[in-house]
């Protein structure tokens, strides 16, 4: 099948009480870790690109990339997302480039600022058939051009998301109750230890989902920075020469219950970083005479496509969806 937009995917994920897995890509062998483990599950997909991934690997060969997997797998649906659009030009542009879905993130600006931006991108994108995610509320943490700070960020506003809605006309809308971007989601000093000794963040705020839900019955909601860094990955970049301590992110248990909600669309993205980066980390530790990449990506790859199938089981519900 084509590429297709996520209307259809979010009404279903709704209604079944679970979400889509939006996972970040930025070369060759992640999309075919993410698509194959996708086929091998039967769920629904959405491949995302951001700004910075459009200005590593070019616009054309990521959505070729993308094109190639939906002819390997044509039998789950794919979507290719924007992810954190900074404006209307890089939506437009990727709307003409043959994105089905387009992020617009003007949440750092003023309430009706973002309204006014917002609405621009949705009425192009909704002219050309291509949907719209857009934000409410600031996520702090950084995750390539996105970098906000703890003290600017806040929790969506529920008494907000009516109007917004109702003013932009978006599709879906990213909210903030408590993630995070990056693999350094929260401090040592924000968690505490549970019995085995792991440092635990702090709750995320299911009172503002639910709020936002009540308000917007069926309307599908997003989640970003919401990696939960796999510690065993930590744990191998570091033991293989790096150095991420206190590299902690969300814990899956609370992913899942957002995913029975109505959370409809999770981002996932330094979790496929932090697999590929350990496991060639350790390939070149075990192998210092090799130099072949094509012998230290296969595993990772590998890697990258267990790492998802575990994602789209246990954490989003999306196995035999598709």
């Amino acid at each position: 099948m084509p590429l297709v937009t996520t209307t259809e995917m979010f009404k279903k994920a709704y209604d079944g009480g679970y979400a889509i897995g939006a996972f970040n890509v930025n070369n060759m062998e992640i999309v075919q870790g993410i698509t194959e483990a996708a086929r091998e599950v039967k769920a629904p997909l959405i491949l995302q690109v951001s700004k910075g991934a459009r200005a590593y690997a070019n616009h054309t060969y990521l959505v070729k990339l993308v094109e190639a997997a939906v002819i390997e797998c044509p039998e789950i649906p794919i979507a290719l997302h924007l992810d954190h659009g900074p404006d209307f030009e890089t939506c437009k542009a990727c709307i003409d480039g043959g994105f089905t879905s387009v992020m617009i993130d003007a949440s750092s600006k003023p309430f009706a600022e973002n309204i006014e931006i917002t609405k621009k991108v949705v009425e192009y994108a909704h002219d050309h058939g291509v949907v719209v995610e857009a934000e409410l509320g600031t996520l702090a943490g950084v995750e390539d051009d996105v970098k906000v700070s703890a003290a600017d960020s806040s929790y969506t506003r529920p008494e907000e998301v009516e109007e917004f809605v109702t003013k932009t006309g978006c599709d879906s809308l990213a909210i903030a109750i408590g993630t995070s971007h990056g693999a350094y989601k929260f401090t040592p000093a924000q968690c505490t230890r549970n019995e085995k000794g792991i440092l635990v963040p702090p709750p995320l705020r299911f009172d503002v989902l639910e709020e936002v839900s009540k308000r917007l019955p069926g309307f599908p909601i997003v989640l970003h920075g919401s990696s939960s860094v796999p510690q065993e990955y930590v744990k191998m970049i570091n033991e293989h020469g790096g150095k991420m301590p206190d590299a902690i992110g969300i814990p899956e248990d609370q992913l899942r219950k957002a995913a029975s909600m109505s959370v409809c669309k999770i981002n996932i993205d330094s979790d496929l970083r932090l697999t590929m980066t350990g496991t060639i980390r350790q390939f070149f530790d075990e192998h210092p005479d090799k130099f072949d990449p094509r012998e230290y990506l296969k595993p990772a790859r590998a890697n990258i496509k267990e790492l998802v199938k575990h994602k789209l089981i246990n954490v989003l519900g999306c196995d035999g969806k598709a």
